[in-house]
């Protein structure tokens, strides 16, 4: 489906929790071309197995570009090469992402009575997101004159 010269962009994002200790992370991985989310995670620690976990999940790549968060630069890339972006210039989709994740999915915006009580919840409503919004962000490149929206991509079967 996908050629191997991918540029990926490793990203954590965290939020609030009712439950101990109150934290929880949404690690994702996106493909800088299509703007696809290749991987993700829910996880109560941003840690390095974590993060190791996700990148073995996903379709390698040969560049993978992510802030200066330090567990990145001790993880194993599949033979990729990894560089920690200067300033937006190489993390812009991951961004953009991340404002689209935060634009659908009403319990990541950032207010006080928004949050995810139930980190099994949060998965489900990720998973059915980042299938939607991948469809269309590929109709998109396929498809670049016609509008589309992430509602039209929800199946039936959800």
């Amino acid at each position: 489906m996908f050629n191997v010269p991918l540029s990926y962009q490793l990203f954590s994002q965290f939020l609030e929790t009712t439950q101990e200790p109150n934290k929880i992370y949404i690690l994702t991985i996106v493909d800088r071309k299509t703007r696809c989310i290749f991987g993700w995670a829910v996880v109560w620690v941003r840690s390095q197995a974590a993060i190791q976990q996700v990148i073995d999940q996903a379709p390698k790549a040969k560049w993978y570009y992510s802030d200066g968060f330090d567990a990145y630069q001790w993880l194993w890339y599949h033979f990729g090469r990894y560089e920690v972006s200067k300033g937006k210039a190489d993390t812009y989709s991951v961004e953009a992402d991340n404002a689209e994740l935060r634009h659908y999915l009403a319990r990541l915006v950032r207010k006080s009575r928004c949050f995810s009580r139930c980190p099994y919840a949060l998965e489900c409503a990720l998973r059915l997101f980042v299938f939607c919004f991948n469809s269309k962000q590929l109709h998109k490149q396929c498809f670049p004159n016609y509008a589309s929206h992430v509602m039209d991509f929800v199946s039936p079967r959800f």
